[in-house]
């Protein structure tokens, strides 16, 4: 998966030199501060969490945390933003990169496993957020389900015979499966290598669309038909 790299936030890190302040660029500061507040969030939730917990795990003052976001809801928002974006890249570049369809099967299960596995359970803010009831929150959760829907949705209305409303349905039923999967194994305890439980559900969900032909081809009878 593209990898979304947050600078570890150490107490001090970057705060001081030889008992000196050192002024980081603003681009490396913010990516200090964001790194700090996932942390934060992580642990104890939106709702638990405090700005000043936040400045005293990145090793700054309020005022500094206060000079980059305005407030602890910007700074949620900010970091959704970070990851949201980072898993529909993926999801689309998998799409647009690979032209064999099982592969890109799988592909789209990668992105999901290496999201809920990586960067510090990120995924927690995106998929189990105690604020997804903020309207600005819920617009970002739509946001990365609706472009993971519509990355695949245009691949497979483009590689198959079927209608734009069959390939949303399809697209939202394996978005869905690979979402409850990947965080099904994490929570569990990774019983299966990463990859197995990838293979597996690559499986599954192949042998279920390549039933769709290519386009131009004859549509299948199915349990649709009936």
């Amino acid at each position: 998966m593209t990898e979304v790299t947050l600078m570890a936030a150490a107490p001090t890190a970057g705060a001081q030199t030889a008992g000196r302040p050192v002024r980081l660029p603003r681009s490396a500061r913010r990516k200090q501060l964001l790194a700090a507040a996932q942390e934060v969030f992580v642990a104890q939730g939106y709702h638990a969490a405090a700005m000043d917990d936040i400045a005293e795990r990145a090793g700054v003052s309020k005022p500094v945390l206060y000079q980059h976001f305005p407030g602890k809801l910007e700074l949620y928002l900010a970091l959704l933003d970070v990851h949201c974006d980072a898993l529909v890249r993926k999801l689309v570049d998998s799409m647009a990169e690979i032209t064999d369809n099982k592969i890109r099967v799988q592909a789209a299960m990668q992105a999901y496993f290496d999201f809920v596995d990586g960067n510090g359970e990120a995924y927690r803010l995106v998929f189990e957020s105690d604020l997804r009831n903020d309207p600005a929150v819920r617009e970002r959760v739509d946001r990365v389900e609706q472009g993971c829907i519509a990355a695949i949705t245009e691949t497979i209305t483009a590689d198959t015979g079927v209608t734009r409303e069959r390939a949303e349905l399809l697209a939202v039923g394996l978005t869905g499966a690979a979402e409850i999967a990947a965080r099904y194994w994490l929570t569990s305890g990774q019983q299966l290598p990463k990859q197995e439980a990838v293979g597996l559900m690559a499986t599954l969900a192949w042998r279920g669309i390549s039933n769709f032909p290519l386009q131009g081809g004859e549509h299948p009878a199915d349990f649709a038909d009936e």
